[in-house]
């Protein structure tokens, strides 16, 4: 009896905790919706979900920076909670604190205080998306110094920790700006990843894509047909440039910095400029992700990049974006579930359907709803003819209605029944249901009804 309630005890666990997908490395190996946008902060999702989820649009992107000091599990995981239901994929970047005119040099000590926030959360979808750092060949992005070294060894230290505590964290560097000289408080790209793979020679083992700050400079009012170096085509400079360093390694490619300064080109004219960029340049199909910045930040230092007027209106170029043609993307979700208790109907009619009912929790990140869970049984002999069930989030336990038909016809049934996803692809452990089929006609049980009926009215009466 204890060998039989470990092995129970270790299925419930097994299930309740296994991932039934394969981790999906590449992004562009499954449809992506590439569009995206820059926020300043959580209350601007609605905003953006119309934004890239628009024109037959699905499950686009968006860019955002988490502070040491905004390390709240709470709020982030509402935020990762309601980036679920609107069907936005998370890039977040990481940042220290502000000191003075600079950003404060990492400590490394703090790397694992980040893993652990980072790993508490339920991600959207199984990629987790991390960027380290913020242009670093500025001397104010790195508490006033600039040292190529320094921050190789960090994003080193960081990318091999973040992926040892999981595999599902994608680890970019950071964007860096290409149109900067080499001058006391900014270093040219080129001279900066050089010193870089100098100090940290296999830095890009441990990297899973690029990120890129492809601006259109100069005063970022450059053309959009521009090619190479300092345009919205930094990002294949930046590209090539490694290769001549000897590192050929497939890099997706996230452009998480890009836009217009609407201050020095006519706003009318950037929507089309955006529509050209995604029809001719950031087609690429190395490109997972475009996010431009900023939607809202109608105030310095930022106004210039803002899609958002400061008297709440968007710019011309919000409504030409959110009508560009898009596509439903279908990124990889972990989905997993275990099963708490499973019913059918004790009295089963011959030849008739019947109704069942299915408690489980949801433990993994997909939304589970009529349209993507069923309910299936084991050897396939059920035929479920639908399924009534609320959104069930993660983390949470909702109940699944059933009604299915059978053709055994007499004695009783045994089942086993799990969830599946849209796939038909297993998500849960199984349960059994148990029923007693009995043969009887409508007017069998219209007679046994009435008696009844009969019985109750008597007893109600009384002698």
């Amino acid at each position: 009896m204890k060998k039989f309630f470990a092995i129970i005890l270790s299925s419930i666990i097994f299930f309740s905790t296994h991932s039934w997908v394969l981790a999906e490395k590449n992004p562009t190996a499954v449809p992506n919706n590439k569009f995206g946008i820059h926020i300043n902060n959580e209350n601007e999702l609605k905003d953006a979900s119309l934004l890239v989820n628009s024109t037959e649009g699905d499950w686009g992107y968006v860019t955002f920076v988490i502070t040491e000091a905004e390390r709240n599990h709470d709020r982030w995981q509402q935020t990762f909670d309601q980036m679920r239901r609107l069907h936005l994929i998370p890039i977040v970047r990481i940042a220290t604190k502000v000191d003075g005119d600079n950003w404060q040099i990492p400590n490394d000590a703090e790397i694992n205080n980040w893993i652990a926030f980072l790993n508490s959360l339920n991600w959207v979808v199984q990629n987790r998306y991390v960027i380290i750092g913020n242009e670093p060949n500025h001397s104010k992005e790195w508490g006033g110094k600039i040292d190529p070294a320094s921050y190789s060894t960090y994003l080193l230290n960081f990318a091999e920790k973040l992926h040892q505590a999981s595999g599902d964290f994608f680890v970019l560097p950071a964007g860096f700006d290409a149109s900067a000289k080499n001058t006391k408080d900014t270093m040219d790209e080129a001279v900066f990843i050089d010193r870089m793979m100098n100090s940290e020679p296999n830095l890009f083992d441990h990297l899973d894509g690029w990120t890129s700050h492809s601006y259109p400079n100069p005063d970022f009012s450059g053309q959009v047909t521009d090619t190479g170096r300092g345009t919205v085509n930094t990002f294949n400079w930046e590209l090539n440039y490694l290769r001549s360093l000897g590192i050929y390694k497939d890099l997706p490619i996230f452009i998480t910095e890009t836009g217009w300064s609407n201050e020095k080109v006519d706003s009318e004219k950037i929507g089309g400029m955006y529509d050209y960029a995604f029809k001719n340049i950031w087609n690429d199909k190395r490109i997972v992700a475009v996010t431009p910045f900023i939607l809202n930040y109608p105030n310095p230092p930022f106004s210039e990049f803002s899609w958002k007027k400061s008297d709440g209106l968007f710019y011309p170029y919000f409504e030409i974006y959110k009508n560009i043609p898009k596509i439903a993307g279908d990124p990889t979700q972990i989905e997993s579930g275990q099963i708490l208790g499973a019913l059918a109907q004790p009295i089963l009619l011959k030849e008739s359907d019947f109704v069942g009912m299915v408690l489980a929790k949801n433990t993994g990140q997909s939304i589970w709803g009529a349209n993507n869970t069923k309910v299936v049984s084991d050897d396939g002999s059920l035929i479920f003819k639908n399924n009534l069930l609320f959104d069930i989030e993660p983390t949470r336990t909702g109940l699944m209605i059933f009604r299915a038909s059978t053709e055994q016809n007499r004695g009783i049934l045994i089942k086993s029944v799990y969830l599946a996803n849209k796939d038909n692809k297993r998500i849960t452990n199984s349960f059994t249901i148990e029923g007693l089929i009995v043969k009887a006609d409508k007017m069998q049980i219209q007679s046994f009804f009435a008696r009844i009926g009969g019985y109750l009215r008597s007893v109600i009466k009384g002698p």
